[in-house]
């Protein structure tokens, strides 16, 4: 027969167990590790509608939760990095783009390609669809700038140039905003095929699982 002091110890070491359980994946979820999914094509064709990443929250250093100042300094965002980060203009909203200037850099586009600092760069992810070209004063999708990238922040762009609503049209990112940056694709599937129950194992695309983001 088991006592009541017997019960209580159990229901206590449940109890505790789930506790911790709560607390380390809030620790993870806060400092280490987050997952985000793709809802729309301004990484394409990098990225996909339906592309389900893991973002690595401490590759540029620990931070205060809620505030994003940075306590213990590790890297500094590269050009080229995937980052996600919390919209400027609504910070309820995390977006993800790649970066393309970073502090003391002066960026330029020109007809669609991309000058840092007075000089032509390697575009490898950057995908154009359209060889319509528009002015500077009708928009500043193909022509933008130059600008001068400030201190502690950082200019984005989507893969998708000409489909993309990034830092040519609002502006620079906060580095206390970014979230982390993306390194791996632990799930994706075709969203439009997935709601369709025959449909839904072939909706998956299989070769994409563990993808390294580059």
């Amino acid at each position: 027969m088991t006592s009541p002091g017997r019960k209580k110890s159990v229901f206590r070491e449940y109890f505790e167990a789930i506790v911790i359980a709560v607390l380390l994946a809030l620790f993870i979820r806060t400092f280490v590790v987050q997952a985000f999914k793709i809802p729309s094509g301004s990484m394409l064709p990098t990225l996909l509608i339906g592309d389900h990443l893991l973002v690595n929250k401490f590759i540029y250093g620990i931070r205060i939760p809620f505030s994003g100042k940075i306590i213990v300094p590790i890297a500094d965002p590269e050009k080229g990095d995937v980052v996600v980060f919390k919209f400027p203009k609504d910070r309820s909203i995390d977006y993800i783009k790649r970066v393309v200037g970073t502090p003391g850099d002066t960026v330029e586009i020109k007809d669609k390609k991309i000058y840092i600092n007075g000089s032509k760069v390697e575009d490898p992810h950057g995908h154009v669809n359209s060889a319509n070209i528009l002015s500077g004063s009708a928009s500043p999708r193909d022509n933008f700038g130059p600008v001068l990238v400030p201190k502690d922040r950082i200019f984005v762009m989507g893969d998708n140039r000409d489909n993309s609503y990034d830092s040519r049209f609002w502006g620079f990112v906060d580095q206390k905003d970014i979230l982390g940056k993306a390194f791996i694709l632990y799930w994706s599937w075709d969203i439009d095929k997935s709601l369709l129950s025959v449909e839904r194992f072939t909706s998956v695309r299989w070769s994409r699982l563990a993808n390294l983001i580059d």
